[in-house]
């Protein structure tokens, strides 16, 4: 039973946390966020971190309240992160059975169940994961965690240090995002490419205030990784494969994407792979010390005395909710495929291969954020390697393609999930909140935001097409990769393979350096996040690296110190919350049908603004990473 007025004595005092109305706001803002993030998803190929907008709008609904409780604004923000994170996991792959032809429209019944059950196991398998992933393991960062916490503890000081510059970064990020997403004057990437005989170079920059605030909060380290693992695969990759047979005329731009989409970003999905084993291998011991500490608490009931603050999810109700997903895929399963032993193995593959990617996906995001999750290919990984499972047993044709596309869903939506769950549980470790609370927060914010999910990708096919004005670019990379294993089409294996050798030697090199005592390591992740996502995002970030390492190196900070007064990460969480929120508001606006786009601005004069902006946010964020907060 859950008790939704929750009241618990800490150091002698009460405080308010999984309440009735922090509860009713979550669902309201889970369900506005979610479906704003389908249609945005489906349009432009991302979605926006729901966690930091909903703590913004929590800590202002709460003070027109006459409350500011910090721990019922974190319980908002905890509950419209997994809608968001649904919508993700959704429209990256449900579309793709549309694209191939195995639906003709969005089933109602089939699209919710897959929801629910990938988010609820994003959920539960996160639990045992907590204390190794993010308590113990210092080089996590998760740093929409760190922000989100930021956001939180400025906000509820009515004149605390800190609110203002959250504040004006906010202001700075809404703006950008408005004048690039919405109006069109910025744009959202800068770009140029050229050939030199058969070699493609390729220069470019997102333009996007968010990743360099992401970059100042994983810092350096983590930043120039993801950077190096971009410039080695369009720096180097891309001229060294030439041009594509029967892009002899394209342009320079048109031969450097095509040659990315195809076949650098396997690279990255390759190393992903050797990363996921190996991350999964490292962190072996932790999770079986999580799991046991887990059993245990549970077995020693009453008698064994747990702080409030590392208080998880009881193991009863852990293996309620496992058990009634897996029931509930068996029987949907079943329903796709019409075979009930394809369903019990699609089933048992489902949740292992989904545990697998909640580990992978936690460690990722506690190293690079969840903006910069890399979903998309670890659930081509899940796609390739379930593929393969049943083209070995011998099946094919459109059982195999749903069963397949079946078990990449909700592998998808766990993977979202249990990215923002993490961050959530981040902030809960820094503001101090109940495990077991965010917990049961994030399966309310699963189940009631699903149900939305299904009517909004209706809407949207039959007002504009998926697929056609709504690109819905993932789906159509799944529905490619479905047709090529079970169809027409080839896959380019060779770069897989690539990819997967590279990760290993990365790994030993890294070994290596470790051994030496180096200073520099060489984390195989990072290095594989930054292949396989565009160039163009780690360029940002690596400047807001740079900006946080002589920010520090000014004001003598050295590790974690003083982690949340940090100007700079203040600043950063700002415009973190102010490009997201706009994000929001463009996509409520575009689902609507109101365009803001104004006509008549030269490429030209929109790359020179673009540029010149993003410099001077990188001089301002450097000028505020020095100074006190305010």
């Amino acid at each position: 039973m859950l008790f939704l007025l929750r009241m618990e004595k800490s150091d002698n005092k009460k405080v308010l946390e999984f309440t009735f109305t922090a509860i009713a706001i979550g669902i309201v803002v889970g369900v506005v966020m979610t479906a704003a993030n389908v249609y945005l998803g489906l349009y432009a190929g991302m979605t926006v971190s729901a966690s930091i907008p909903a703590a913004v709008i929590a800590m202002g609904i709460l003070k027109t309240l006459k409350r500011s409780a910090i721990l019922e604004a974190n319980i908002v923000q905890t509950m419209a992160s997994a809608g968001e994170s649904l919508a993700a996991g959704i429209i990256f792959t449900i579309p793709a059975l549309v694209l191939v032809g195995a639906w003709n429209d969005f089933e109602f019944i089939p699209t919710t169940l897959i929801a629910i059950c990938g988010g609820l196991l994003g959920v539960i398998f996160m639990i045992p994961l907590r204390q190794s992933l993010i308590i113990e393991d210092k080089s996590l960062t998760y740093p929409e965690g760190v922000a989100c916490s930021a956001v939180l503890e400025a906000g509820a000081e009515n004149e605390g240090a800190g609110l203002g510059s959250i504040i004006k970064g906010l202001a700075i990020g809404a703006i950008f995002k408005l004048m690039s997403t919405g109006l069109g004057i910025f744009k959202g990437s800068v770009e140029f490419a050229t050939r030199l005989g058969d070699r493609t170079l390729f220069v470019g920059s997102d333009i996007s205030p968010a990743l360099l605030a992401v970059g100042y909060i994983v810092k350096l380290e983590v930043a120039l990784l993801v950077f190096i693992g971009g410039m080695a695969g369009w720096t180097l990759g891309i001229p060294f494969l030439g041009v594509p047979a029967g892009m002899e005329d394209a342009s320079a731009l048109d031969v450097a994407w095509t040659l990315w989409s195809t076949q650098i970003r396997y690279l990255g999905v390759g190393a992903m792979i050797t990363g996921g084993v190996y991350s999964i291998f490292s962190v072996r011991k932790g999770i079986s010390s999580g799991v046991r500490g887990l059993k245990s608490a549970y077995s020693a009931g009453s008698n064994v005395e747990v702080k409030r603050t590392d208080l998880n999810m009881g193991l009863i109700p852990m293996l309620v909710i496992l058990l009634l997903c897996i029931a509930m895929m068996l029987g949907l399963y079943n329903y796709l495929t019409g075979s009930f032993g394809v369903s019990v193995m699609t089933t048992i593959l489902m949740t292992v291969i989904s545990f697998i990617m909640v580990a992978v996906s936690s460690y990722i995001v506690g190293l690079v954020g969840t903006s910069n999750n890399p979903v998309s290919g670890m659930t081509i990984s899940c796609l390739l390697g379930t593929a393969a499972f049943f083209l070995v047993l011998g099946y094919e044709g459109q059982s195999a393609i749903l069963a397949t596309l079946g078990v990449a869903a909700v592998v998808c939506c766990a993977a979202c999930t249990s990215g923002d769950c993490s961050q959530d549980l981040k902030t809960g470790v820094l503001v101090g909140a109940t495990p077991k609370y965010q917990q049961y927060a994030q399966v309310i914010g699963v189940v009631i935001p699903a149900l939305v999910i299904a009517p909004v990708l209706t809407l949207l096919h039959h007002s504009y097409g998926i697929g056609d004005q709504l690109k819905a670019p993932q789906a159509t990379l799944f529905a490619s990769i479905a047709k090529g294993l079970f169809g027409t089409g080839d896959l380019p294996m060779g770069m897989i393979y690539t990819g997967m050798a590279a990760g290993v030697v990365i790994i030993v090199l890294d070994k290596i350096m470790a051994a030496k005592g180096s200073k520099v390591r060489l984390h195989l992740m990072p290095i594989a996040v930054g292949v396989y996502l565009p160039v163009t995002l780690a360029v940002p970030m690596f400047v807001g690296g740079l900006i946080a390492h002589f920010a520090d190196k000014k004001l003598g900070r050295t590790g974690d110190e003083a982690e949340n007064t940090d100007n700079g990460v203040l600043v950063s969480s700002g415009l973190i919350a102010g490009e997201a929120l706009m994000g929001v508001i463009i996509a409520i606006l575009l689902y609507l049908g109101t365009n803001l786009k104004i006509e008549g601005i030269g490429h030209t004069l929109s790359d020179i603004l673009s540029v010149a902006a993003l410099i001077g946010l990188a001089v301002y964020l450097r000028k505020k990473a020095i100074e006190q907060p305010n």
